[in-house]
Formats: structure tokens, C-alpha cells, sequence
């Protein structure tokens, strides 16, 4: 289907030139951040709204609201980004461990490490001479052998986020997002009367920001814009019914 589209083709011949792969490879991988962006930002609209709709559920003031929402806000808000960098970090740690241990069984069992990359290639189809010569150019290089080890032994990918980035992506989209369901309480507080049934009005900015996220997705994971920005809202509608009927019911207990 791409046949027809000149300017494509020419773009996708200019990126496979050999000096442009060439120069693509030593950048290495490009990581993408796109799902702690989206994990960030559904999360921080679904927990502040579920204060609000928790809040307003216990038929407490505005004021509630906006000082509980803040409050979520900036504490779940860092508790995300710590555990999203933390769970980077680790990942990291992991692999260098493993790591280190493949070295120390290339030091230490040659032989059979070597059977080993005998053995994966060999399932690969490659036989005979072939076989061998493959065996023969990995084992030649230790960084290349413990490499080869890592990703086709253990599935272990040899590169992964920057655990600073993870975060600030994570913090930044709980942030910006999750204080959309607060702005109608915000701006009731700033003009007292000027707006009638805020938590409509939170509800309707949720759903909408719910929609875009969900939109903005699709556009990286090939899925109808529509059908992506439907799922989001479905799934955070959900969490705020749940929110909103806890609360319903936790009023009536104190009552």
C-alpha cells in the first residue's frame, strides 16, 4: 500500500543508504516514553478525579475538593515517578548482574558456553560450516559473546530507559493532566457563583481529557483514533463510578 506513495519511498530509501544505516546504528536504539507519558497521564486524571467524584459523593465543599485533589496531586504524583524510576533502575541492575555472570561463565566454562551459541544458531537453521563459522566469529569477541548470551539465553534487551527520563515523563503527565478535573473548583473558588454545577463541569473536562489521551495514543500504536480515545474513557469513567459511589456510600456511614 506504500507503492503508490512517492514521498514515502523516497524517505524510506534515503533512511537505508549505507551511510545513514551506518550512522543509525552508532546512535543506537532511540527509547520511547510514550507509555509512562500515557501510564502518567490516565493515572493522575483517574486518581484526582476520583477525589473529586469521592468528595462530591460525601457532599463536602469545593474547597475539599481542591485542597484533597492538590494534595493527590503532587504526593501520588511523585510516589509515581519514584516508582516508575526505582523500577527503571532495577531493570538496570538486573542486567548488569546477569551480565556480569555470563562474563564469569565465559571465563570460567568456555567450552560450554561456546556449545551454547553452537546450539542457538543451530536452531536458527544454520548447519555445518556455516554453523561453525557463526560460532567461531562470536566467540572471537567476548563483549559480542556475552552480548549474543543476554539477548538470545535470557531475552534480555541490551539497552533500556533512562530511569531520570522515565520519571520526569511520569511526574509531568500526572501532573499537567491529572489537574484538569480540579480547574472547574479552581475557577469557582477564583469567582465565587460564576459557575453552577461544578463537578459537571469537572466530569465533562475529565472525559474529554480521558478522549484526547486516549486519541494522541493511537496515533503511535496504529488503532482508530476514535477506538483509542472510547478505551480511555471507558476505563476512566469506570474508576470515577466506583470513586463517586464509594463516596456516596462512606456518607451515609458517617451520617
Amino acid at each position: 500500500m506504500f507503492a503508490d506513495n512517492t514521498d514515502f519511498a523516497g524517505d524510506l530509501h534515503k533512511e537505508h543508504t549505507p551511510e545513514a544505516i551506518r550512522q543509525r546504528l552508532q546512535e543506537g536504539p532511540k527509547h520511547s516514553y510514550l507509555r509512562d507519558f500515557v501510564y502518567g497521564a490516565i493515572d493522575g486524571a483517574v486518581t484526582t478525579f476520583a477525589v473529586v467524584a469521592g468528595v462530591t459523593g460525601a457532599n463536602l465543599s469545593g474547597g475539599v475538593v481542591v485542597v484533597l485533589g492538590a494534595a493527590n496531586l503532587i504526593a501520588d504524583g511523585f510516589s509515581m515517578a519514584a516508582s516508575s524510576f526505582l523500577a527503571t533502575r532495577a531493570e538496570h541492575h538486573h542486567r548488569n548482574r546477569l551480565r556480569r555472570m555470563e562474563e564469569m561463565h565465559v571465563a570460567l566454562l568456555p567450552e560450554g558456553e561456546r556449545e551454547e551459541i553452537r546450539q542457538i544458531f543451530a536452531a536458527k537453521g544454520f548447519q555445518g560450516e556455516d554453523l561453525e563459522r557463526v560460532v567461531s566469529v562470536i566467540t572471537a569477541d567476548v563483549e559480542q559473546w556475552v552480548d549474543t548470551m543476554m539477548k538470545e539465553e535470557l531475552g534480555l534487551v541490551l539497552d533500556s530507559p533512562s530511569p531520570w527520563r522515565t520519571a520526569f515523563a511520569t511526574f509531568a503527565a500526572f501532573i499537567v493532566i491529572g489537574a484538569i478535573p480540579l480547574l472547574a473548583y479552581v475557577y469557582l473558588m477564583l469567582v465565587p457563583g460564576g459557575l453552577t454545577r461544578p463537578f459537571w463541569w469537572s466530569a465533562a473536562l475529565t472525559g474529554a481529557a480521558f478522549f484526547l489521551v486516549g486519541t494522541w495514543k493511537s496515533r503511535f500504536v496504529e488503532r482508530p483514533w476514535y477506538a483509542g480515545g472510547l478505551e480511555t474513557l471507558a476505563v476512566g469513567g469506570l474508576a470515577a463510578t466506583l470513586a463517586y459511589y464509594t463516596g456516596v456510600f462512606l456518607r451515609h456511614v458517617v451520617q
